[in-house]
């Protein structure tokens, strides 16, 4: 049986705490792996150095990414995912507080597949991570990606 992995891509503590927080709430129990800069991703995504021993094993089924990372931006690990014949396939979900219309619509064009605004309201969050939920993970049919 295939294990839908979830990777959050999140350097902020507060952030992935209220992630978190809010999957419990929304009742998502998929397992979260998180990737804490854009560096780590790329090697998460592609089994090198401190990832290197989970050669073979199932790529997540939905990418959240944050876009404010240290070292590799995630404008750019979302680019590199895209451009990856290995990767494209997997969802990639942007999970930002910036709603500036120029993030969103280069998010797009370097294949973003949602764009979501992060809301500094819990509430109106969970909100957004139930709707994330409930499209995502229990209506869209999402390939599987075996590493």
């Amino acid at each position: 049986m295939h294990v839908k992995k979830i990777l959050v891509v999140e350097d902020n503590d507060e952030d992935y705490t209220a992630t978190m927080r809010a999957f419990r709430k929304t009742a998502i129990q998929h397992p979260v792996f998180r990737c804490i800069d854009g560096d780590q991703v790329i090697d998460y995504l592609h089994r090198r150095n401190q990832f290197a021993d989970l050669d073979g094993s199932p790529y997540p089924v939905l990418i959240l990414l944050d876009l404010n990372l240290p070292n590799t931006d995630g404008k750019t690990v979302l680019s590199l995912i895209k451009l990856d014949e290995r990767l494209k396939r997997i969802p990639v979900v942007v999970l930002s507080t910036s709603n500036r219309q120029d993030d969103v619509d280069e998010c797009y064009q370097k294949g973003a597949n949602s764009y979501l605004v992060k809301h500094s309201d819990f509430a109106r969050f969970t909100q957004t991570i139930e709707a994330l939920k409930t499209y995502w993970l229990e209506q869209a049919a999402l390939p599987v990606n075996k590493g």
